[in-house]
């Protein structure tokens, strides 16, 4: 495989499948699959998974809560869908550790960069759950944040997207694919890949990300063995 130690981002709204709101077991489930296979390729992964399926800090901000609240009320948002993710993985015989940035001691671990770490060389899949632990964060800053504490060979962001396009695919057909951008074109063209400080933090480390189509099945492991799939931003 190309990369030994990845960090896969998925959104809240990637779990919700077919659903408008909440979890949708069957695509959860398909989500384990493809973890399970590409760890019996003996890959070291970690995973951040947003909370935007259940709750969105700022939205919640936007309807009157106020942003610090609606802020950690995202991050317990995001400590559901890693429940959901580690119950989904262990089903299919994967052992999995969840580590919170915040303490909530009866059902996961508080994050600990030694011991995440110490889980990934044991082979066990490490879940980073309550972003980063501080308001006024994205889950993306938590990604880019933890892939760079454990020494992450790269940033996977799974999305229902095939990759980086000029304009929204799903909006405008005639959108043209990107291959590869650097950081730099990134930020010229002023396309969304990550919010400013996820991407910043990125570059400064030179930690490259990828984004692909975490919903065709067999792309995840395509991926993380150098197949050309999604974009690759470095």
């Amino acid at each position: 495989m190309k990369y030994n130690r990845i960090l896969l981002k998925l959104s809240g709204e990637a779990l919700m499948g077919s659903k408008s709101y909440g979890i949708d077991p069957k695509r959860i489930n398909e989500y384990a699959e493809d973890i399970k296979l590409l760890h019996s390729k003996g890959v070291e992964i970690a995973i951040v998974i947003g909370g935007g399926n259940i709750f969105r800090g700022m939205a919640g901000s936007n309807e009157g809560v106020d942003r610090v609240q609606a802020d950690y009320m995202g991050m317990l948002a995001t400590v559901m869908n890693g429940l959901a993710l580690q119950s989904a993985l262990e089903n299919v015989g994967v052992p999995t550790r969840l580590q919170t940035a915040l303490k909530i001691e009866a059902i996961a671990e508080p994050y600990i960069k030694r011991k995440a770490t110490r889980h990934l060389e044991k082979k066990r899949i490490v879940i980073f759950s309550a972003g980063t632990g501080n308001p006024f964060f994205t889950t993306d800053s938590a990604a880019v944040l933890r892939a760079i504490e454990i020494n992450a060979d790269v940033i996977l962001k799974g999305t229902r997207v095939d990759g980086i396009y000029t304009e929204d695919p799903e909006k405008n057909k005639a959108a043209v694919k990107f291959d590869t951008l650097s950081f730099e074109e990134v930020l010229k063209r002023g396309l969304k890949v990550m919010d400013t400080t996820a991407f910043t933090l990125s570059q400064e480390n030179k930690l490259p990300i990828i984004v692909f189509d975490m919903n065709t099945k067999g792309n995840l492991s395509k991926v993380v063995n150098g197949e050309k799939i999604g974009t690759r931003v470095d």
